[in-house]
């Protein structure tokens, strides 16, 4: 690739607005290698390890994997790793961030990936590649029909999805006697390091030997995290905006918001880079708040996506300026609160912090990204705290809203003929599903065979159900708005 004379590299010259690194990055060598090289990884992991470095030192630089595509290694290999992180609110800042040394893509990625890992400098192997692509059910087993388990059991010298890979290079460093690394997962799923972590040990159980079992068992960590900061998708304004901060072309800039939250269970099998330094919070249990980000955040987040596709509404910014949207996103969450206990955290200014930082004019959060992998989120965000509150006696009528809305949506597209623009590992079977059905007690039934996760027993029959098939009806029949009003005063 030819590099423009002002592209962003490590030889540019600090100018401008921006911030730039307070260490030089080429002094410092890798310790990291991260899985899913998105634009939440660099506002994310990639930013709190940059102000970790920058304030405490020490080799953590990463190396970042892109498993699906070669693009991002594009824009960022001829940058010498360098991108402008913008965040934006009521004002507009830019930062450069240097802790990032190179991306690994393309046909041989699994090869490569798997020699960074077995590497004596990798202390800690990181993810964000959204919860379709870790392999497990809604139980947290193994699903060994998943497309990478499946490869990956059967050709286990050349991995290709993420369990496979850590599974790999943790044999072959228990082989060669070199200390484990630290599994850390950031991506959206209840009990991730838990999950992850089962995964891996009933992998190995599969392919290897007890002993490897037990190694990882007693050696390696999984710690759990709950991470918090909007980040939606790149434009061509972004990279106008970054020229203008750095005064350099940076083709792999990322736009977020100022608000950022990482809590961590602090287990590490061999250190951890000093993410204290930007405000990271180390816990001896991360459940509690994430309980509290999935439910509230990430719920009322599907459900405005799925209002939003049933209204044409493009962004969250413009889901929240409707004042009838707005007030179910409030009641949602009010809901969603009810539900979380076990933590010492005031919920009602969370939820107040939520609408403003969903309402945010700067964040251009595209609400088709939210609603992708609705099958893979749902049962988390939706489905469990609707069943903790029908146990807890608290009201339940919003999430039964959700999930009239999802399956409506779902319907929409499948008459467009885009149900594939959801993106999601069921998208063949839930098109087939919602094909020629138009009553909502069919649907409700079509979409509980598949999804049983997202729609148990319990949420398809009594007084949920009726909740349920009576939200879905008034959609159907009259519209999102017109059922956003009835689901406000009661009807």
């Amino acid at each position: 690739m030819t590099v423009s004379a002002d592209r962003l590299t490590a030889h540019s010259f600090r100018k401008k607005e921006a911030h730039w690194p307070d260490y030089i990055p080429e002094q410092h060598d890798t310790g990291i290698v991260h899985l899913g090289l998105g634009n939440f990884a660099r506002a994310h992991l990639l930013a709190y390890t940059d102000k970790a470095i920058g304030q405490y030192g020490g080799d953590w630089r990463v190396v970042g994997v892109s498993l699906r595509s070669q693009a991002i290694a594009g824009q960022l290999n001829p940058q010498d790793g360098r991108y402008t992180l913008i965040t934006r609110g009521a004002e507009t800042t830019g930062a450069v961030i240097g802790s990032l040394k190179e991306v690994l893509a393309g046909v041989n990625v699994g090869e490569q990936a798997l020699e960074a890992m077995c590497d004596a400098k990798c202390r800690i192997v990181s993810l964000t590649v959204t919860e379709k692509a870790y392999g497990i059910t809604s139980d947290g087993s193994l699903d060994i029909t998943h497309p990478a388990i499946e490869h990956d059991l059967s050709q286990p010298s050349q991995p290709v999805g993420v369990v496979g890979l850590i599974t790999a290079a943790l044999s072959w460093r228990y082989e060669k006697g070199i200390k484990p690394f630290t599994v850390l997962s950031c991506d959206n799923l209840s009990h991730n390091g838990a999950k992850l972590r089962n995964a891996v040990m009933e992998f190995a159980r599969l392919l290897y030997n007890e002993n490897l079992v037990q190694w990882i068992e007693a050696q390696v960590c999984f710690p759990s995290t709950m991470v918090d900061r909007i980040t939606p998708a790149s434009t061509n304004e972004t990279s106008k905006i970054a020229h203008r901060l750095t005064g350099y072309q940076d083709l792999a800039a990322v736009e977020t918001e100022p608000f950022h939250q990482w809590v961590i269970e602090d287990k590490f099998a061999d250190g951890r880079p000093a993410w204290e330094a930007m405000g990271a919070i180390f816990v001896e249990d991360v459940a509690p708040y994430e309980q509290m980000k999935l439910r509230m955040l990430n719920g009322a987040h599907s459900m405005m996506a799925y209002c939003a596709g049933l209204s044409n509404k493009t962004y969250v910014r413009d889901v929240m300026a409707d004042h009838l949207h707005r007030a179910i996103v409030g009641q949602y969450l009010q809901s969603a609160a009810a539900t979380v206990v076990g933590l010492d955290f005031d919920l009602s200014a969370y939820s107040k912090a939520l609408e403003k930082r969903f309402a945010n004019p700067a964040i251009a959060h595209e609400t088709a990204q939210i609603a992708m992998d609705g099958t893979q989120k749902l049962p988390q965000r939706i489905t469990a705290p609707a069943l903790d509150a029908l146990k807890l006696g608290t009201e339940s009528k919003p999430f039964a809203f959700a999930l009239a809305a999802w399956i409506a949506f779902l319907k929409k597209k499948q008459r467009s003929g885009h149900l594939q623009l959801t993106d999601d590992p069921k998208a063949a079977q839930l098109m087939d599903a919602v094909a020629d059905k138009n009553d909502a007690k069919e649907l409700i039934k079509a979409l509980a065979e598949i999804c049983p996760d997202i729609f148990p027993i319990a949420l398809i029959t009594g007084r949920f159900g009726d909740q349920l098939h009576t939200a879905l009806e008034e959609i159907l029949s009259k519209g999102i708005e017109h059922a956003m009003q009835c689901e406000l005063h009661g009807q």
